[in-house]
């Protein structure tokens, strides 16, 4: 998130620019730095509405104080696509909030309502979320790094940025997964052992990176596998294989004789031993959620839902993020 500008309100936040990631990146630390100032951290009520969706009734009463003056948090968003009334009503509540009110508002700085920005920007403490041009993505790479508490040097933040490309939440993914896995210690040899130059991809190593949580990881080897002419259904298969074979262990935790096990599920013992590793880390919820989804990528990859390479990507992506939960 880039460095609020110094603002003499600071119940009043303008989050402003047209990157989602940067903006809902600034909308959840700003939402913590909040709690964390607020005298009722702990009972503080978190509001987020559409602004152009909103009613006038409704931002009325979300923007009045509390009748058991409790402190709360009004986000809105899509106040670019607001109609004029809820803009003067947000302006007119910017410039003299009620007790207790905090404001987080969202502008891309266009749209109908581009004429408050301005207006806003007086009143508010204002954090930028425009998207970044090719030339300032390699310093951004490199404060990722430094809110990690990592140095890298220029040659490794070019190898990320060439193995990664330049989605910015796939950056950061990328960054926080390298520093977990190496320690901090993070070379070009590592970001290229992870992103860059891989002879081969088989479908069971993108099924165990994602089944493993490490999500940036994997979907740079699915896209390397497509890119090497493994058809998405292969991907696909091996994914629900693994998947399977999770929820299959899953349900037998606290059993550990893995050669009993292996003739009841009909694996060999190495593959269960392997595979209740996994399922240890995986939650009741996420095995079910997972399970699901590979019934629904089945059908994707077998022409019954669009583009078969993003739904096989969006597929491992949701694996490994459900790996972490």
């Amino acid at each position: 998130m880039s460095p609020a500008i110094t603002s003499p309100r600071p119940m009043v936040h303008l989050i402003l620019g047209d990157d989602e990631f940067l903006a809902e990146r600034a909308r959840l630390q700003i939402i913590q730095d909040i709690r964390e100032r607020a005298a009722s951290a702990e009972t503080i009520q978190v509001s987020t509405m559409k602004a152009s969706e909103i009613t006038k009734g409704e931002l009325l009463d979300l923007l009045s104080p509390s009748l058991f003056a409790e402190d709360r948090l009004v986000v809105l968003t899509n106040m670019d696509q607001a109609g004029q009334e809820a803009a003067d009503l947000v302006l007119a509540a910017a410039l003299d909030p009620a007790p207790g009110i905090y404001m987080v508002i969202v502008h891309s700085g266009g749209g109908r309502t581009k004429a408050m920005v301005k207006k806003l920007e007086k009143i508010s403490t204002v954090h930028e979320a425009y998207k970044l041009k090719d030339r300032e993505r390699p310093a951004w790479v490199q404060q990722e790094f430094r809110n990690h508490n990592v140095k890298v040097t220029p040659d490794v933040v070019h190898a990320l940025l060439e193995g990664v490309g330049s989605d910015l939440r796939e950056l950061a993914s990328a960054v926080g997964q390298l520093v977990a896995d190496t320690g901090g210690d993070v070379t070009v040899a590592k970001v290229r052992a992870y992103y860059v130059g891989i002879a081969e991809v088989s479908g069971f190593d993108v099924a165990d990176l994602a089944c493993a949580g490490q999500l940036s990881k994997a979907v740079a080897s699915t896209r390397r596998a497509l890119q090497l002419g493994t058809s998405p259904v292969a991907l696909a298969a091996a994914l629900s294989m693994k998947v399977g074979q999770i929820a299959r262990l899953y349900s037998t935790r606290g059993r550990i004789n893995s050669n009993q096990l292996a003739g009841e599920l009909g694996m060999p013992p190495f593959v269960v031993e392997k595979v209740a590793k996994q399922a240890r880390q995986w939650s009741g919820a996420a095995v079910s959620d997972a399970v699901i989804l590979m019934a629904e990528l089945d059908a994707a990859v077998k022409g019954q839902g669009g583009d078969a390479e993003f739904a096989i990507e969006f597929a491992v992506r949701k694996v490994a993020e459900l790996a972490r939960k």
